[in-house]
């Protein structure tokens, strides 16, 4: 044993694509709802915590928390 780190194996195979986006059918109705939500201000409507705070642990970014 070595006390590299080493890569992912060349002759193994994952079982998810490399991206999302390959699943989601440019036709799926899930494309609206991220559309809408990129387009909201979070800020606006009172979400105290839609900016980061400066210490701690970084937040889930809001917008995908929506989204989900």
């Amino acid at each position: 044993m070595s006390g590299h780190a080493t890569g992912i194996d060349r002759s193994e195979t994952t079982l998810f694509p490399e991206r999302p986006e390959d699943c989601v059918g440019a036709d799926n109705p899930v494309r609206a709802v991220d559309a809408f939500v990129h387009v909201l201000d979070l800020q606006d409507p009172g979400f105290v915590h839609a900016a980061p705070a400066a210490t701690g642990r970084l937040g889930y970014d809001l917008a995908v928390l929506l989204k989900l």
